[in-house]
């Protein structure tokens, strides 16, 4: 039995590709998929309920998807927003490659893919949306939500799905306890079993709490 994780840095199984069929921004696209990497054989259920209740991300900007797997949330984040940079992390190296393979074939020019420390540090993100890796254990995905989240842009939104199950609710909990008071964490969308957050980070002076979707 492979000791494989998708958040291994490199997975020791065997590369074999396979080939998918979904669904995109309206748009229905042929991507490749391994072994080795996040829900290999379909669209994750939790990454289709952030897909189905996130608003249209900025136009322009840089935009953020933590831990791409292979590239759905990054690829629809490019497809809904073609003039933005969309900046695709994972520590999973076949995940990078696979991201990166998908975007090329879809004609998405706007992805750059890249390990986490690869991410210039002066840059800050006009939205970042999120299946993000809870199986990594509590401290990691604490200190990988303490990295990213505090680079949102004034007056904009992360947008993370987390299954009831694996925590959602105590998730949602530890965010108003640990982010600053320029930030406010609620509860967007709930379905089937999963909750939508909705992370927003204030102006100056502080913003409403407004419901884009």
């Amino acid at each position: 039995m492979s000791s494989d994780h998708y958040f291994s840095a490199t997975p020791s199984s065997s590369y074999t590709p396979r080939t998918i069929h979904v669904t995109l921004q309206g748009r229905a696209v042929e991507l490749t998929t391994a072994g080795g990497t996040f829900s290999p054989e379909r669209l994750d259920a939790g990454t289709a309920v952030l897909l189905n209740n996130v608003p249209t991300p900025a136009p322009g900007g840089n935009l953020l998807d933590i831990g791409c797997g292979w590239g759905p949330i990054t690829l629809s984040l490019a497809m809904a927003s073609p003039h933005a940079t969309v900046w695709a992390v994972d520590v999973n190296e076949r995940s990078l490659d696979l991201t990166r393979q998908n975007a090329e074939s879809l004609g998405l020019d706007n992805v750059r893919v890249c390990k986490p420390d690869e991410v210039p540090d002066d840059i800050v993100f006009r939205t970042i949306w999120s299946n993000p890796p809870i199986r990594v254990g509590k401290d990691e995905l604490h200190s990988l939500l303490r990295r990213w989240l505090p680079r949102l842009d004034e007056r904009s939104d992360a947008w993370l799905v987390v299954a009831r199950n694996l925590g959602s609710d105590s998730l949602q909990r530890w965010l108003d306890a640990t982010l600053d008071s320029t930030f406010t964490t609620s509860r967007h969308a709930t379905s089937k079993g999963y909750r939508v957050l909705r992370v927003r980070k204030h102006g100056s002076p502080s913003t409403d709490t407004l419901d884009l979707a």
